[in-house]
């Protein structure tokens, strides 16, 4: 196993994150610690959860995937695990989370009973990589910087990182980190997929200058890479998240759908799935593979609903792309620019 560091720090991680966020709606207990054994058994040492999981959130589920990763974990060595867990991001942001009472922060009080109800309920004294699960539109950064940075000097958390956050976002909180001597963001947690390239137009450059690392998650695009919605007679008619979404009363929800669903990204799928096919790759192998083949990313975020599906996953492990399939996935690319929007 060729194990790579997130950031500046010391974790060690595998090149490939087993992701959590299915534990509780899309799967039971006895499935999820099946597909975390397994995950483990093939050398997965990174595992990233948060308290605001399962998804999609409920407040009566909130917070059941953590207590499950924590009685996992104590079937395992804790030293041979990377943990990473996330604080919900504000409620000022792009949806209210249901914990808290809709009132989320990333402030200090917020950070501090978040991380102390996250350590309650993964059964453990320390989290390797603490992360802000999107930022906050009011806090000041310095603020939130603060406050993680207590818990790094009380020994509660290793590191910390951010997610889904922007390069303004990004870099202001690093020249805060820097000019304040606090603990600064050392990893970012963002969508990116062969569907969603955006990191790449400055997000990229900022983690390369800066040796902030990428964790991308969705590499699958929410699974429309596997092909799944292009072989069903309609899209809205297969087995998956979005197809749930796409008729729900959410709207929020069906937005998001639309985003990852739509005309372009299956017809850019379509012809990614032909790619894998000619170069004798699972679709899931190809799109995994592609998103940790990048020298700012440390480790792609996998999900599951079934320790089966694990297998074209981890196939990506140790799998480098030749030259000529990553060119011929630019070409997609080049035909159909951003098909996400």
């Amino acid at each position: 196993m060729k194990y790579r560091y997130i950031g500046k720090t010391g974790l060690r991680v595998s090149p490939i994150c087993m992701g959590t966020m299915t534990f509780g709606t899309q799967c039971d207990k006895k499935e999820a610690f099946r597909i975390m054994d397994k995950a483990y058994e093939h050398g997965v040492n990174f595992y990233d959860t948060a308290e605001l999981y399962p998804v999609p959130p409920e407040a009566e589920l909130a917070g059941i995937t953590e207590e499950w990763v924590g009685e996992w974990m104590l079937t395992k060595s804790r030293d041979s695990i990377i943990l990473a867990t996330k604080v919900a991001g504000a409620a000022s942001g792009w949806f209210v989370p249901p914990i808290r009472h809709g009132l989320t922060a990333i402030d200090r009080f917020h950070i501090e009973r978040a991380v102390e109800g996250s350590l309650r309920k993964l059964k453990t004294d320390y989290i390797d990589l603490y992360q802000m699960h999107w930022p906050d539109t009011v806090v000041p950064i310095e603020e939130s910087l603060e406050a993680f940075d207590r818990l790094v000097r009380a020994g509660k958390v290793r590191y910390i990182g951010t997610s889904n956050d922007t390069a303004y976002g990004t870099a202001k909180a690093l020249m805060t980190s820097h000019y304040r001597g606090l603990a600064r963001f050392e990893s970012i947690q963002n969508n990116f997929s062969l569907l969603n390239r955006r990191f790449l137009d400055e997000l990229s450059t900022l983690c390369e200058k800066e040796q902030v690392s990428l964790l991308p998650y969705s590499p699958l695009a929410g699974g429309v890479l596997s092909g799944k919605y292009n072989q069903a007679m309609k899209p809205e008619e297969a087995h998956g998240r979005f197809a749930d979404y796409l008729k729900s009363p959410n709207q929020r929800q069906r937005a998001m759908a639309q985003r990852f669903m739509n005309d372009r990204t299956l017809a850019s799928t379509q012809k990614y799935l032909k790619i894998a096919a000619d170069a004798g790759l699972h679709p899931v192998t190809l799109a995994t593979a592609w998103s940790k083949q990048f020298n700012f990313v440390a480790s792609t975020i996998i999900g599951a609903t079934s320790a089966e599906q694990l297998d074209a996953s981890l196939a990506a492990m140790e799998l480098t792309l030749s030259d000529e399939v990553l060119r011929a996935c630019d070409k997609v690319h080049e035909e159909i620019l951003y098909p996400m929007g």
